[in-house]
This record gives C-alpha cells, structure tokens and sequence, in this order.
C-alpha cells in the first residue's frame, strides 16, 4: 500500500533541552488501577522522579533503529513555548 512507502524522514520538535519525567504508559495504567482500588479515594503524583531531555530521548529512541537522530530530528520554530518550562520531574514518593 502506498501509505506504507510514505514513511516520514524528519520529526520536526521545538526545545531539545527541556528535561521532562518520561515514563511508560503501562506503568501508568497500572498506577491508575491501583488508586482505584483504596477504600479510601487520595491524590498521587506518579513518574519516575527522574529527567531527560527531549535531545537524550531522541538520541535513544532513533538508536533503536540504528539511526543518527541528528539527520532525522528538525528543529521547528513553531514548536517552541514562549513560556517553556525547563524542568518538569514528578515526585512520587507517596505512590511509592
């Protein structure tokens, strides 16, 4: 099918230095599940607690595949925030 030969060869992203608590979405799901089951209802914070940037995510995503992110990552002035926040880190010591 065509749509398979139009792969994409650039992601295009705004600030690479944003630091950001990158998690996986099935440790989510099952943090979510289990606040569903206390008795008693409470707010959680959940994330890992630690950082990466948006450069080290692409260094590690795209060298899965063997590729040089480098080539393949564009910065796009449309993507940045005016108002960035630089560092956003979870604190999930009381779901721990």
């Amino acid at each position: 099918s065509d749509v398979y030969q139009k792969q994409a060869q650039e992601v295009r992203l705004g600030n690479l230095d944003a630091r950001r608590d990158w998690g996986f979405a099935g440790d989510y799901v099952d943090a979510m599940w289990r606040m569903l089951q206390l008795d008693t209802p409470a707010d959680f914070v959940i994330g890992t607690g630690e950082t990466w940037s948006v450069r080290q995510l692409c260094e590690e995503a795209f060298s899965y595949c063997d590729l040089d992110w480098a080539q393949h990552v564009k910065i796009d002035p449309k993507f940045q925030r005016p108002a960035e926040v630089e560092l956003l880190v979870a604190d999930p010591a009381k779901a721990k």
